[in-house]
């Protein structure tokens, strides 16, 4: 009999503002939606049960804490329909622009539908908890030249050092998801941040300094202090330091494939967390506004 499938929990219903005003055209390059399943099913191949985290909510929440623009991004439980990205990017009066999913069974006439629809790019995965391979990747890169694509690169810190060469090779924009997953208890010396920041200085390579709250030490969202998932911040700040011009910021939102409770962060916090990332208003400015800008295409 085939285990039911972990639910995940749902996003913060309380959003609040950060205790800082964004700039205009502020960009969270990181977020998913969810269905809803009734319009738009997950895959039969999901690892997880996720709520549905629609297209409104989600624009409920980037109003409040001041976010202007996003970067949808297709989440593995929709395997690779894109039909929610580009329903989004139909609806998001120019302020979106999306990131999909794709694999070999895809056409080359589906990869130029979501160009024109305002896909600027692909997810492709080398983790040890789902499917992906090298040689996908390296086909995938081939069709996403000719589009101008960049590839958004989910990996952790065995698998980057491990495909150091492949990585390097690569012939287009690299963005590293959520500062590879490093974990921050093993310092900033370990061997697979020094790649990563050597990555860095190779105008090819970007990094998204998110996901904190899932590769934080410590998970909770209200610690004692108040001061959630500080343990990334030396991590987040010298990738600043080696690149400013290609750090990005994600919201991870809805904060799926999370499930135990305590850990679902507020999009608040997570904002308040980048303004210990980059004291200096103009980097924080250059990380929300103009990187993005700069990577998609977004107007400056």
């Amino acid at each position: 009999m085939t285990e039911p499938r972990r639910v995940c929990l749902p996003p913060d219903p309380n959003p609040r503002p950060p205790g800082w005003t964004l700039p205009p055209g502020a960009c969270d390059t990181h977020f998913h939606l969810f269905g809803p399943p009734d319009r738009f099913p997950y895959s039969p191949e999901r690892r997880y049960e996720p709520p549905a985290a629609p297209l409104e909510h989600y624009m409920a929440m980037r109003a409040l804490v001041g976010l202007s623009r996003g970067v949808i991004v297709l989440p593995t439980a929709h395997g690779t329909d894109n039909a929610t990205v580009v329903d989004a990017l139909a609806r998001s009066d120019g302020t979106l622009l999306g990131v999909c999913n794709f694999d070999d069974d895809t056409p080359d006439a589906e990869l130029d539908r979501l160009d024109a629809a305002g896909v600027r790019g692909a997810r492709f995965s080398l983790m040890s908890d789902r499917a992906g391979a090298a040689d996908l990747i390296d086909r995938a890169v081939k069709r996403m030249v000719r589009l101008g694509w960049s590839l958004d690169l989910h990996i952790e810190p065995e698998r980057l050092l491990a495909h150091e060469t492949f990585i390097r090779a690569l012939p287009l924009p690299v963005v590293i998801d959520h500062m590879a997953r490093v974990n921050p208890g093993d310092g900033l010396d370990q061997p697979a941040f020094r790649l990563l920041l050597d990555l860095l200085g190779d105008d090819r390579f970007w990094v998204k300094v998110s996901c904190a709250d899932k590769i934080s030490g410590d998970p909770r969202a209200h610690p004692p202090d108040g001061r959630p998932w500080r343990d990334t911040v030396p991590f987040a700040r010298a990738a600043i330091g080696v690149a400013p011009g290609r750090v990005l910021w994600g919201s991870d939102w809805p904060h799926g494939n999370t499930f135990v409770a305590g850990r679902i962060p507020n999009d608040g916090d997570l904002l308040d967390l980048l303004a210990e990332y980059a004291p200096d208003p103009e980097i924080r400015r250059r990380i929300l506004v103009d990187n993005p800008a700069r990577l998609y295409g977004f107007p400056t």
